[in-house]
This record gives structure tokens, C-alpha cells and sequence, in this order.
């Protein structure tokens, strides 16, 4: 721990400063929530400011200081005016969790040169800037905290999600580089790689049962992933309890990515 360090027990996060990006929904709110539990102050952020004040002010009731800005993970401009505002507001950064993320389904024949670009350049591209944005700051205290937010797709393939997949395998290819860039600053950076979670983005898949069923039985837990099974992921990741833990995937799949495969029906 550095010398700029407070003293915090292993999963206490009091005093620290942590940007999650993405906080509008979804699993960035959970994320930011749980950080904000272990007694993190927050900078949330979303393309359209004005959708995060009702999130904001969940997170000053949990006693926590919190503010938002609006961000743009695919304008360079955008990423370092938040940054740089964040910095200002709070004096100093600690962690980031990456979380910022956009797909779009289609069969690999039908995606366009724009879907492409808006998957990588918003899933990649924009967690690359935003990291060494973060990470200028975190250089200078010698400490930080990197939490790149990949997913099962890091690791296996599915049909429909060829450039997710890309960007998600590209964000465990990252996490590696930039753990051996920035360890010697004190500085950790690992990739929290989520299952079968039901987003906005992909709730329509859970309303077909047949298909919640078939996915059930190909993961050895026999479940898709709970909002809560990710928060005391997000805080070893974010807190001292991983200081020695950097480069790493840490999925949270209900061990799907073990290649589990449906059962075969008993025979009569």
C-alpha cells in the first residue's frame, strides 16, 4: 500500500473515489451501488446526464458523496473532460470499474461495417481511453484500482455476438497489457467477466421460457446470475482484499464457461 494510502480493513472502501461508467441501468447501477455499501464515494456517469439523478440521489442516501456527468465512450473529447472534472470535484481517483457497453444481436452474416464500429469503438475502444485517462491520475498517487467489465464472451463463443465477442475477448487481451503497463505504479487491473445476467439489453431472451430453460441446464448451478451475485466481486476487486491479484478474469458465470452441455434424456 502506498505511503498516500489510507488504512482500510480488506473490503472497506472509505474514503475512496470510484468512477463506474454505464450507470444509467443495468448492472452498472449495481455495481456502483455496492461500492457505495463498502463506503466508496461515487462518480456515475451516462450519455445523457439527466437520466442518472434519480441514481444519484439513491447514493447520497446510502451516505455516500456522489455526482454525475454526462459521457461519451466513443468521443476522446468526452472522456477526458469527464476525467478531468471528476478529478477536480473529488481531488482524487481510486478505482474505475469500465462498464460502459453496447451490442447489437444479429446472425454474422447480416452485421454491418457501422454495427462493428459502434460494438468495438464503444466496448473497446472507449474502455482503452477511459483506463488511461484514470490511470494518469492513479500514476501520480501510485495507487488505482482498474475494473474492465468483460463478460462470459471473453472466453467463449456464442452465435449472434461476433462483434461482442471480438470486444469482450479484446477486454481480457487489454486487462493483461495494462496490468504489466501500470503494476509497477501501483496499480491493479483486472477484468470482471459476468454469465448469463437479464439486462435491458437482452430481456427479451428471458421472456421465452423454453430458452431460460435451456440455458439453466447448461450452466452447473442451474441459474442465471442475480444482480446481488456480482457485488462482492465488484468490491474484492475494487478493494485492498486483491492488492496482490492483477491481469486477471474473474468470471461470475454460475460456471458456464466450465463447456457444461444439456443433459441428455433418460431413456424409457
Amino acid at each position: 500500500m502506498s505511503e498516500n494510502s489510507p488504512d482500510h480493513g480488506l473490503f472497506d472502501l472509505t474514503g475512496r473515489v470510484a468512477i463506474v461508467t454505464g450507470t444509467s441501468r443495468g448492472l452498472g447501477q449495481v455495481f456502483a451501488t455496492a461500492l457505495a455499501r463498502a463506503g466508496a464515494d461515487l462518480v456515475l456517469t451516462s450519455r445523457k446526464r439527466d437520466s442518472l439523478t434519480s441514481f444519484e440521489d439513491q447514493i447520497r442516501a446510502l451516505g455516500r458523496r456522489a455526482i454525475s456527468f454526462d459521457l461519451d465512450v466513443r468521443d476522446h473529447d468526452s472522456i477526458e473532460r469527464m476525467v478531468a472534472a471528476a478529478d477536480q470535484a473529488f481531488g482524487h481517483l481510486d478505482i474505475l470499474v469500465n462498464n460502459a457497453g453496447f451490442n447489437i444481436r444479429k446472425p454474422a452474416l447480416d452485421v454491418t461495417w457501422d454495427d462493428w464500429n459502434q460494438i468495438l469503438d464503444t466496448n473497446l475502444r472507449g474502455s482503452f481511453f477511459v483506463a488511461q485517462a484514470a490511470a494518469r491520475r492513479m500514476i501520480s498517487r501510485q495507487y488505482g484500482r482498474i475494473i474492465n467489465v468483460g463478460s462470459v464472451t471473453s472466453v467463449a463463443g456464442y452465435a449472434g455476438l461476433a462483434p461482442y465477442g471480438a470486444s469482450r475477448g479484446g477486454i481480457r487481451q487489454l486487462t493483461m497489457s495494462l496490468a504489466d503497463d501500470w503494476g509497477k505504479h501501483g496499480i491493479t487491473v483486472n477484468c470482471l467477466a459476468p454469465g448469463w445476467f437479464r439486462t435491458q439489453q437482452n430481456q427479451v431472451l428471458y421472456e421465452d421460457k423454453e430458452w431460460v430453460d435451456y440455458l439453466s441446464d447448461r450452466i452447473p448451478l442451474k441459474r442465471p446470475g442475480h444482480p446481488d451475485d456480482l457485488e462482492s466481486a465488484v468490491v474484492f476487486l475494487a478493494a485492498e482484499s486483491s492488492r496482490y491479484v492483477t491481469g486477471q478474469t474473474l468470471l461470475v458465470d454460475g460456471g458456464i464457461s466450465t463447456g457444461a452441455v444439456r443433459a441428455l434424456p433418460k431413456s424409457k
